[in-house]
């Protein structure tokens, strides 16, 4: 496999950087110190370095040449507000949370390619190395975009390395077109009338409402959504009541949507509403409904997958890249930065064993191994990106 060399001589200096990471999660928009030893190790590189976007996001550039032409490479840095259930020494410090999605192999992963470049500068142009806040949820993708990530730091197109668990070590997927879903959550509120357990004739029961709303829902991908198109509706809580032997008067839904086209988005939008609302009024009450639109589809553009796709190979050989991966119903913010720039997403295989299972698992953890194989990736992208013109 073509590693480019120096990266595998840093392998243990990377895996203990990122192993520092992963001991010292931090949440959304408070990645001080994630941030502090990013930014200090670009300065070292002898990266221009650039903080505070989106409150702690961190952007180096590397410049060589003359050329107009800048690529972006996007990793997040942020954790999950999870319990880390793994017993290595470099589990996780801070109760409560956890890098359980791999944003610090993410990081570790950039921060290799950064010092690679910086010090060989085998291309024409700049490369802007973006270290994101935020993306487990807070947009922090969004916030970059709408602060001018791309007026201050202008990429011809910008590309992200995700892990993925079930592609084999030393892989790396690809997909033109919807790689990841677009995000949405949603509440009902059901408005029934409480009563004593013993006399629900009284009442109106809001737990029969929304037994009936939350099976009805699952109508919607079966019976509304054409078969040849993808929606996923799942409940992620019920909540109400506080006594045995109490009917209470309300009943919380939550839950959440995944799609890729805006057509079946809206389509599973005003069902939802249609459905609580109507099997309230079934027995006689309301309910009333929230839909919040979260993140976009993820959408990877052509040539820039194929483009990326024929770096990879480069690094992983013709056996070890995968052209069409199914796409994924999971959400990714790196899609505000795709509908702002021509590029692309693309998986690296995590591999199986300890740390194998799937992210947002208490018992995931990067696979180290997978260091040296993005940060080569990343490297030899902005290298092909920015070739050189031969002499």
């Amino acid at each position: 496999m073509p590693i480019i060399p120096e990266l595998l001589d840093d392998a243990d200096e990377l895996t203990a950087v990122r192993r520092d990471i992963h001991a010292h999660p931090e949440l959304a928009f408070g990645e001080e110190r994630t941030a502090a030893i990013v930014a200090e190790k670009l300065a070292a590189y002898g990266c221009e370095v650039y903080r505070g976007m989106a409150k702690t996001g961190v952007v180096g550039t590397i410049r060589r040449g003359n050329s107009p032409r800048a690529i972006g490479l996007r990793a997040d840095m942020d954790a999950l507000p999870m319990q880390e259930m793994n017993d290595f020494p470099h589990r996780s410090t801070e109760d409560g949370r956890m890098h359980a999605c791999g944003h610090d192999g993410h990081t570790t992963m950039l921060l290799g390619a950064a010092k690679y470049l910086a010090a060989t500068r085998n291309f024409d142009g700049t490369v802007h190395l973006i270290f994101q806040p935020a993306e487990e949820g807070h947009g922090g993708g969004r916030v970059m975009v709408e602060e001018g990530l791309f007026a201050k730091f202008p990429c011809d197109a910008v590309f992200a390395l995700h892990n993925k668990p079930g592609i084999p070590l030393g892989h790396i997927a690809a997909r033109a077109g919807p790689l990841l879903a677009a995000s949405d959550r949603f509440d009902i509120h059901v408005r029934a009338r409480g009563s004593h357990a013993a006399y629900p004739h009284l009442g109106i029961d809001p737990f029969v409402i929304g037994a009936q709303i939350v099976l009805a829902l699952q109508t919607i991908g079966s019976r509304n959504v054409d078969p040849l198109d993808s929606s996923v509706v799942s409940i992620g809580f019920v909540k109400g009541g506080s006594a045995y032997n109490v009917i209470p008067d309300d009943l919380h839904i939550g839950g959440t949507v995944r799609s890729f086209r805006p057509a079946v988005q809206e389509l599973v939008e005003r069902r939802i509403g249609e459905i609580a609302r109507g099997a309230a009024a079934m027995h006689g009450t309301t309910a009333e409904v929230s839909y919040r639109h979260g993140y976009p589809p993820t959408i990877n553009h052509v040539a820039e997958t194929e483009f990326a796709a024929a770096v990879a190979v480069e690094i992983c050989g013709a056996d070890g890249v995968v052209r069409d991966i199914a796409p994924s119903m999971g959400g990714e913010d790196f899609s505000y930065m795709l509908n702002a720039r021509p590029g692309a997403m693309l998986w690296i295989g995590n591999g199986p064993g300890e740390g194998g299972c799937f992210p947002h698992n208490t018992r995931y953890d990067f696979n180290d191994a997978a260091i040296p194989i993005g940060a080569s990736f990343f490297a030899r992208l902005a290298e092909r990106f920015l070739e050189k013109e031969k002499e």
